[in-house]
């Protein structure tokens, strides 16, 4: 059982928070976490690219001049990739680069992300997120009292608030996430990571009703 200390947004701790890491993930496995993160940045990857061969430019295969007596090197067709306007040796094509991992890995993967943030204490848990309407100031002032003012750090709430998000879109290297939204990724990429009590009680009830 680990007791993390829970702070309020003007970084004060008010009380702790109990939770035992393996109700996450009995371990943090290295290489599902490598694989996950590879499968979210691989599928990003757009591969809409795409150049023409010879055999696709504009231009007839007729020999451009004799072969000899004009004094020039001899040369074939003007779609020859030698020259200016012809087409590619190796033309690129399009390519998919997506791939998928079972679904109970990558929602295995995600649990084990928060439980490494857990253990290598990086994670930050609010009592709560309370806005007064939309202001990047509040944001900023809550992040500096808690000491994460230089630090990227993954806001997660209980569910999406637009007010959030729209007061944190404007701070570098900060993103907003609902909890039901978590991937090992954005788990990951973060240095650390603030949730409220109440997302925090949301994925160890959605862990233990994907248990049952």
């Amino acid at each position: 059982m680990v007791s993390l200390p829970v702070h309020n947004q003007q970084g004060q701790q008010v009380g702790t928070y109990e939770i035992d890491p393996a109700e996450l993930s009995s371990e943090v496995n290295k290489q599902l976490l490598h694989d996950a993160v590879v499968m979210y940045q691989t599928n990003r990857r757009q591969g809409t690219f795409r150049t023409k061969s010879r055999g696709e430019v504009a231009g007839n295969k007729k020999k451009m001049f004799r072969q000899k007596g004009t004094g020039n090197a001899r040369m074939g067709s003007k779609r020859t990739n030698l020259r200016r306007g012809g087409g590619h040796a190796h033309a690129k094509r399009n390519i998919d680069y997506t791939f998928r991992m079972p679904r109970k890995a990558v929602r295995l993967a995600t649990r084990m992300a928060v439980r490494s943030k857990i253990d290598d204490q990086q994670i930050v848990v609010l009592d709560q997120l309370a806005m007064q309407g939309i202001g990047t100031r509040q944001i900023a002032s809550m992040l500096k009292a808690l000491g994460l003012a230089e630090t990227s750090c993954l806001l997660v709430t209980p569910e999406y608030d637009s007010v959030v998000y729209l007061s944190s879109r404007n701070i570098g290297g900060i993103m907003v996430s609902p909890a039901c939204e978590l991937n090992a990724y954005s788990v990951l990429r973060y240095k650390r990571m603030v949730v409220t009590r109440e997302a925090l009680d949301r994925l160890r009830k959605s862990n233990a009703s994907a248990a049952e």
